[in-house]
């Protein structure tokens, strides 16, 4: 019987003993296992084919990698690498370490682009690895492989929860911040402003930066309130009528536009104007109603310059108009002098007030007219009143004053009688007993002679007030005793005396001469009862020590006044 070669089934492996051989690392012996031939079988042949990965070699692979991604070493874990997983876990424990508890300041930059790179190498390398090494635990490849997937969830909820809590840092330091400045503004609450006018800066600093940088964060959004606060605090003395000290503040809010954009501060910006405006006029009011409120007129300007349209600037010439009329309404009451005195000031402080006004301008000018007019009727009143109490030298320098510089007015002809008669007065009290008029005229008459060298100046009061000169007489000389001038003057019949004549009211009359002085007999004031229809003559004569000439007195004369 013939014997004929086997017939191979068709597609049949004709080695059916097979080397396998698994991935070893360098210098290992490759694990061989070895399968028996059939009995009769060929020889195992000397050298393996090419090993080319399968599809569950690559998805094993993959899983592995994706794995180590998770941070957590997994892959090395399942493919029992424990070198390699402890370096993982030491890498992704020192990141933790750096990078909790969260804070505003974010990690370093190199940090985390080091570590994202180690996760890359380390899936790769895992992943390499993972080709020829089966795993155990899961032993499917396909449960690995979900197992993967889902623990990247593990680095992805890591960083959506670091950045939660970093942003949560970020708004607790934000609100710390807004505390830092609320803290500034209540300590400074209770302290003078000019004191405290730096720290407010701060807290305004930093409320800026709050609303420009960081606007939409929690801080951020709680400034508009906490500015709206930072204004009621700082004008508190305005809530409280303190509108002198409310001046500064007010004007330091003005400023705040300076720091925070007007945009930003909305209607903050200009609530401070109204508010400023009303403090101007009523601390100004206050001060310009007093003898030495000088600051009243600084106030005033200021309205009128910074809030020019408003409607407190306009009330400027209304309260001065009220002022003026207020203190004039005073010259009849017992101290026009002290009344005179303190609208002269004020008349002062009308005149200093200026405005681009026109309208206000113009009502400035009026209440400045109506202050230099009671000025004068203050003047005139008090001159009068000085010489009712006897105050004859104060009246004689009052009216004086009033007849010099207000020769115009209609009482200028009689202060200038109050001139006279103080003089008078004050060498004769009972002269000042009866004020002087304008009265003049009258049938008495009252002739004086001159026996003296030098002309004479007569002064008279009483029934009616005026003056008189004598001119000198040439012939005539200074006696060197009263009794030799009693006995002989004005009785030469050689001698023709000059001499002066007036006429009077019936009344008493004071005459005095003014420019002579005498050293043994000094001039007085001679008392004349002046009766209806008589006559008196007088005679004017000089003494003087040994003979001694005596230069006369230069005479104190009241203006010349016309009308």
């Amino acid at each position: 019987m013939a014997m004929t070669d086997p017939v191979m089934p068709q597609n049949q492996d004709p080695y059916p003993y097979r080397y396998s051989q698994s991935y070893q690392l360098p210098g290992q012996q490759p694990e061989l296992s070895q399968q028996p031939y059939p009995e009769g079988g060929p020889e195992a042949p000397q050298g393996a084919p090419a090993w080319r990965p399968g599809a569950a070699d690559r998805l094993r692979a993959l899983a592995v990698g994706v794995l180590n991604l998770s941070g957590l070493g997994l892959g090395y874990v399942v493919t029992r690498r424990w070198v390699a997983a402890v370096v993982c876990w030491a890498a992704t424990g020192a990141l933790l370490l750096a990078v909790l508890p969260a804070s505003p300041k974010a990690p370093p930059a190199w940090l985390l682009i080091g570590y994202l790179g180690f996760l890359v190498v380390v899936a790769v390398h895992g992943a390499v690895r993972a080709l020829l090494r089966p795993l155990k635990w899961p032993r499917q490849t396909w449960i690995a492989a979900a197992m993967a997937v889902v623990l990247l969830v593990v680095p992805v909820g890591g960083v959506v929860l670091f950045n939660n809590a970093r942003a949560n840092a970020i708004q607790t330091m934000l609100l710390g911040r807004l505390k830092a400045a609320d803290d500034i503004v209540a300590a400074a609450k209770g302290e003078p402003f000019g004191t405290a006018q730096p720290t407010y800066g701060t807290a305004l600093v930093g409320y800026r930066d709050l609303l420009v940088n960081h606007r939409d964060s929690r801080a951020g959004k709680l400034v508009p309130d906490r500015l709206a606060a930072f204004y009621r605090t700082i004008a508190a003395a305005y809530d409280g009528g303190q509108y002198c000290d409310a001046i500064e503040p007010l004007t330091y809010l003005r400023t705040v536009p300076q720091t925070i954009a007007t945009s930003e501060l909305g209607s903050l910006a200009t609530w401070p104007d109204d508010r400023l405006a009303t403090a101007l006029l009523r601390c100004g009011t206050t001060s310009f109603n007093v003898t030495d409120g000088a600051t009243g007129t600084t106030y005033f300007n200021e309205l009128m310059a910074t809030f020019p349209t408003s409607p407190q600037a306009a009330q400027v010439p209304v309260t001065a108009s009220d002022a003026v009329t207020t203190t004039v309404s005073g010259i009849s009451g017992p101290d026009p002098c002290g009344v005179t005195t303190k609208l002269r000031t004020l008349d002062t402080k009308v005149a200093a007030l200026t405005s681009n006004d026109t309208g206000v301008e113009a009502a400035l000018a009026k209440a400045h007219s109506a202050a230099d007019n009671g000025v004068a009727t203050g003047t005139f009143a008090c001159g009068a009143a000085q010489y009712k109490s006897g105050d004859f030298i104060s009246a004689q320098t009052t009216m004086q004053s009033f007849a010099t510089d207000y020769p115009n007015d209609p009482n200028a002809g009689l202060a200038a009688k109050y001139v006279i008669a103080a003089q008078v007065a004050q060498k004769d009290a009972d002269a000042g007993k009866q004020p002087p008029t304008m009265a003049s005229g009258g049938n008495v008459t009252i002739t004086v002679a001159n026996d003296s060298p030098d002309a004479v100046h007569i002064l008279y009061t009483g029934s009616a007030t005026g003056t008189f000169d004598i001119a000198a007489c040439a012939k005539c000389s200074v006696y060197q005793t009263a009794q030799a001038a009693k006995l002989n003057a004005c009785a030469s019949l050689a001698i023709t005396y000059p001499q002066a004549s007036i006429t009077v009211p019936v009344g008493t009359v004071y005459l005095l001469e003014a420019n002579q002085r005498s050293v043994l007999n000094p001039p007085k004031v001679i008392t004349v009862p002046a009766t209806a229809g008589e006559s008196h003559d007088y005679c004017a004569y000089e003494t003087s020590l040994l003979g001694t000439y005596v230069p006369p007195v230069t005479p104190i004369t009241p203006p010349t006044v016309t009308g």
